[in-house]
Order: structure tokens, then sequence, then C-alpha cells
């Protein structure tokens, strides 16, 4: 119930649509399964390869670099070093593209307007029980920064009535959270460091045989000159590719954390600093 002019604190909740409800929200951003992501990326990567060899020709400059499809490649097509790493680059990209989808749902959430956010309404204890009820289904082990985070500051006020805990709660649960999105990118951080290593790999593989058939009585120029090949253009495609995976799961990753900051400051901003608890009823702590 809003008060206008008067001395008491303005309290009561304006109660918005119910966000669950198909009219003030048609759909949240969906979370796309990841083993369906990753297996669509794998089988879109094997078609580009696939379209990349019927157009290069055979043993052409862009073909020994993309492909390492030539007449000297030390590898059998299509398993060559180039291929995996085209692989290995599409199941990363996929499981940042989940990532990012999973962060446009945050930021929805953040939009919802599930709390007042003027600067004189004031929310009371036996208010919070309905806010709680329509964001408790929002959140789980995967997603729902906000959801989260409003369902457990909102039990603990209600338990403890205390304002100081509940806040001690969400900078617990901001911190647990903030560790749970960095290890969320540990794999890709695995993948951004075995795809150039398979490079190299590719680079001491090529070297060796082009070493290896160094003969001065009797060389073969042609394998010598392709095993040189293999070991340069392995490095520079594994070393673009990791550079690419680098810069997306640093734009997907800031992007997530500054989501998890900014649920942390909504509540804090138009719950923790909302509640009012009138210290004249039993039970009333600060």
């Amino acid at each position: 119930m809003l008060a206008e002019n008067a001395p008491s604190p303005i309290t009561g909740l304006q109660i918005s649509p119910d966000p669950l409800s198909p009219l003030s929200n048609p759909a949240w951003p969906a979370i796309p399964s990841r083993r369906r992501i990753r297996t669509t990326a794998i089988v879109v990567a094997a078609i580009i390869i696939t379209l990349l060899t019927l157009v290069l020709p055979y043993n052409s400059p862009g073909s020994a670099l993309l492909l390492d499809r030539q007449l000297y490649s030390i590898f059998p097509y299509p398993f060559t070093i180039q291929n995996i790493i085209y692989l290995l680059l599409a199941w990363s990209l996929a499981d940042l593209y989940v990532r990012w989808r999973m962060t446009k749902r945050e930021y929805a959430f953040l939009n919802a307007g599930f709390l007042p956010e003027d600067s004189i309404t004031m929310l009371e204890l036996h208010e919070l029980g309905p806010i709680r009820a329509r964001v408790a289904p929002l959140h789980d082990a995967e997603s729902g920064f906000l959801p989260t985070l409003m369902d457990m500051t909102i039990l603990q006020l209600q338990a403890s009535k205390s304002v100081d805990q509940s806040m001690t709660l969400l900078t617990n649960a901001l911190s647990l959270m903030g560790d749970r999105v960095e290890l969320r990118y540990q794999m890709l951080r695995y993948m951004a460091w075995l795809i150039p290593t398979i490079g190299f790999l590719g680079t001491v593989i090529g070297l060796s045989l082009a070493l290896h058939l160094i003969d001065p009585k009797n060389m073969d120029l042609g394998r010598v000159v392709g095993g040189l090949s293999v070991s340069f253009y392995t490095t520079l495609i594994a070393l673009l590719a990791s550079a690419l995976l680098a810069f997306a799961q640093h734009g997907v990753q800031e992007q997530e954390e500054l989501a998890l900051n900014a649920a942390g400051q909504y509540c804090l901003a138009n719950l923790i600093n909302r509640v009012y608890i009138d210290q004249e009823k039993p039970g009333g702590a600060s």
C-alpha cells in the first residue's frame, strides 16, 4: 500500500503481472541443448571441410594451407591436423554459443521487473512471499542468477528478519556464483590450450620428417618441402583458431560476469535496501 505525504516509510508493492504468465512473458530466451548444439556445430564444420575439399583444387596453395590436401602431405586425408583443429574449434564455439544464450536469459531476468525500481516504494516482509513464489521456478543449477539471489535473500529475510544477515548471505552467494562461472570455462580454456598444442605437434612431426629426408646423396626435395609446409601451415592455422576461440571466450565470459554483478546490484538496490522491518512487531530485527 502506498502512502503519499506521510511521515512513515512508504511501503507496499504494486504487483506487476506474473512473470510466468504468457501475457507478461511470451517466452524467456530458451537455453538450447548443449549436446545438440555441439553435434550441429561439428556437422556444420564437416560440411564446410567437404565444400572446401570440392572447391579448392588438389595440391593448390589454398588446399595445402587450409586442409593439408597436397601431394606430399604426411597425413592421410581427411585425417589432417587442420581438419582436427576445425572440429575442435566448432565444438568449443558451440559451447560458447550455449553460454551466450544463457547470458541473454540472465539479462532478460534483469529487465523483467521482479521488484519495484522507483525511488519511493518499500517492501514489507509479508509482501516478499508472492515475489519469491514468482521467481523460484525460474532458476536451476545452470542459469538464473537474479532469481537465485532473490530466492535465497527473501528466504533469509523471512527466516531471520535481519537485513544484516541477508546482506551477508547475498555477498557469500555472489562469491560462490562467481567461482561457479569461472569453473564453467575450464574446459574452454583447455581447448584454447589444446588447439595450438595440436598445431605444434604437426610442426614437430613435419620438421622431423623433413630432417629425416635430408640426404645429400639421394634427397627427395618434394617430400622435404612437404614436411616443412606441414610444420608451418599447421602452426599458422592452430594459432589463428586459438586466437579466435580466446577472443570469443573473453567476450562471452565478460558478459556473463557482468550479468552476475548486475544481478547482485539489483538485489541490493531493489530488495535489501527496500525492506521495511517494523521494529515494534514481535521478532523485528535490523
